[in-house]
């Protein structure tokens, strides 16, 4: 344990532009007294320390330089996070001191899962999964205790799953995937795991297109967050990437039919593409753009397709639907995405050919 009482001593005493007689005259000690804490040959003894603490306006640990070992719950975890982000062995340590001080907090058993699972499964250690699957056992019992939104009896169990997949207990992974798979959260996983262990191959389609689907829809959401983001910042170079990104994405997926589910994201993401190049100084790219996205979209209108029945490698028993925020029509989710990016040019040549 590092004390700092000589520094300290020295450091108070300048503040108050006092010399080291004016301080031994103070608290009835000699010069020599004070030269030798500040000096760090001696210590005063208690009862000066805390005289001196009071003369400072000051508490007795502060002047010792004396910082209190932060043991709360979350400064522990950030510790232990911090410990596996290199993956070092003391992170286990941490996590079994953890345990015993706080054996019933939702927090410490959750963090204690999470590591014996992460390096079990790294050094395929049975043993520590083992124990990883136990702690998860006891944070389920304790999740009214949970305060995080990322964090849910679903979520628990696939960390489980993923821990019985190693163990080569596939079939009680998948059990528990299936039973906690709300809106298709797991779908990959399970279609992946069918496809990769099982006989059953067929069994993995719907998954796997579920899984799919959800990907695509997620991957689409974000990307025209971006573009919106990057269009605020005014970062053409990055907005027309990811837009050029998301359209060969789409074009990746889909089919030969003539009409498209997806061509009226097509047609948006066209929209955007061509409000980027314009504000980028390629005028002649953005009126080629343009044009492509207003026929597209009036293709789309004259013949509307919300499923993805047509959308390549998808294949399912039930109708999956398409759907996005600006509208039901291609060419009014055009005119709404040029009024939110708040461009009235566009808006009018919309307006003129809609």
């Amino acid at each position: 344990m590092k004390l700092n009482l000589a520094e300290n001593i020295k450091s108070f005493r300048k503040e108050r532009k006092m010399t080291q007689e004016k301080l031994a005259e103070a608290l009835g000690v000699t010069v020599g007294a004070v030269y030798k804490w500040e000096s760090g040959l001696s210590t005063p003894e208690l009862s000066l320390i805390v005289e001196m603490a009071d003369f400072f306006d000051t508490s007795v640990d502060v002047l010792l330089g004396y910082k209190m070992k932060n043991n709360r719950v979350d400064h522990i975890i950030k510790n232990i996070h911090k410990l596996c982000m290199s993956f070092d062995n003391e992170a286990i340590t941490e996590v079994d001191k953890a345990l015993v001080k706080y054996p019933n907090s939702f927090e410490v058993l959750n963090i204690g899962a999470e590591t014996y699972g992460y390096y079990g499964i790294t050094r395929r250690d049975c043993a520590m999964m083992r124990k990883s699957l136990d702690l998860f056992d006891k944070v389920i019992l304790l999740l009214p205790q949970n305060k995080d939104p990322n964090i849910s009896e679903a979520t628990i169990r696939g960390h489980m799953a993923n821990i019985l997949f190693m163990l080569g207990e596939t079939d009680k992974g998948l059990e528990i995937l299936k039973k906690n798979n709300a809106s298709g959260m797991y779908s990959d996983v399970i279609g992946s795991y069918i496809a990769f262990f099982t006989d059953n191959k067929d069994e993995a389609v719907s998954y796997l297109s579920q899984g799919l689907a959800r990907a695509f829809s997620g991957m689409t959401t974000s990307i025209v967050g971006f573009i919106f983001y990057f269009c605020h910042k005014k970062d053409w170079k990055k907005a027309i990437d990811i837009n050029n990104y998301a359209i060969s994405l789409i074009k990746g997926l889909k089919s030969d039919e003539e009409f498209n589910s997806l061509d009226k994201i097509h047609s948006e993401l066209l929209a955007t593409l061509s409000y980027v190049q314009k504000k980028s100084g390629k005028k002649k790219e953005s009126e080629q753009t343009f044009m492509e996205a207003i026929e597209m979209a009036k293709r789309f209108d004259s013949n509307p397709d919300y499923s993805m029945n047509s959308v390549r490698f998808i294949e399912h028993d039930e109708d999956m639907i398409v759907y996005d925020v600006f509208g039901v029509n291609a060419t009014e989710s055009i005119l709404k995405i040029f009024t939110k990016l708040d461009d009235d040019d566009l808006i009018i040549k919309c307006k003129e050919l809609i």
